[in-house]
């Protein structure tokens, strides 16, 4: 059976992977035989996860790319056709939350922004890495948050953003079943990453947000990797539409 976790020869790409859980998540990958793509809008954070990867004993390579821009996403994925041939894994974990407040004084720019980079990158990520894994198949799995479930104060856009990745992960799991193609969510709570720093540098709040949590901590972003690659491998081969929560138990 451990054997079904293997990635051997698999080409796997992560968005969001210069830092927290997606370098998490690409360095697992790796460590399970993946080469991996990795994805941030900046170039040179990717690269330091790169060398990681690399000293590791893994291989990777890392390419620029805004997850709100859909040109930059149509040359990312003729970039992965044109070297790789093939996508055997997406990992859609970037992710904006650049607007903390009130949704009846948000502007439309919170709107826009949140929206591009959580819901439409991940749609065109999705509709065209589908595309590459047609022909032999393929593992997608979009990193959401238990705020698409449970909306968080303050986070509303953001949250709105994550439900409704959580719908486009059932629809694209219907659509593509029949290419051998899986699509799967995970759900995380509370992670110490700079995205949630926001949170975990206030005490106070961070005092009250771990009260919430039965097991009374907060996560490392090393504890969301071994989710996604039990869904991005073999040993998930019947899962698809389906969610994966990681929160301590805040959602139980």
């Amino acid at each position: 059976m451990m054997n079904a976790f293997s990635l051997k020869n698999k080409i796997a790409l992560i968005t969001g992977a210069s830092r927290g859980i997606g370098e998490h998540i690409a360095m697992t990958l790796a460590q399970q035989g993946a080469y991996c793509i990795l994805v941030s809008r900046k170039i040179e954070g990717l690269e330091t996860v790169v060398k990681k990867i690399e000293e590791d004993g893994g291989k990777a390579e890392a390419i620029a790319c805004n997850m709100g821009d859909l040109e930059q996403i149509q040359f990312l994925m003729d970039q992965v056709k044109e070297k790789h041939g093939r996508l055997d894994i997406l990992v859609n974990n970037a992710a904006a939350n650049p607007y903390f407040g009130e949704m009846i004084n948000a502007e439309e720019w919170a709107w826009d922004k949140t929206n591009d980079v959580n819901l439409k990158g991940p749609f065109f990520m999705s509709q065209l890495g589908a595309r590459l894994m047609k022909a032999t198949g393929g593992s997608i799995v979009n990193v959401s948050s238990i705020n698409g479930i449970k909306p968080a104060h303050m986070q509303g856009i953001y949250s709105i953003t994550k439900a409704a990745l959580i719908a486009m992960t059932k629809a694209f799991a219907k659509e593509l079943a029949p290419y051998k193609i899986r699509v799967n969510t995970l759900l995380p709570g509370m992670t110490e990453t700079k995205f949630s720093s926001a949170i975990t540098e206030n005490k106070e709040v961070e005092k009250a947000v771990i009260s919430m949590i039965p097991l009374k901590r907060i996560a490392s972003p090393s504890e969301m990797s071994g989710a996604v690659l039990y869904l991005v491998s073999d040993a998930s081969s019947f899962t698809t539409g389906s969610m994966i929560t990681c929160d301590g138990g805040m959602l139980a």
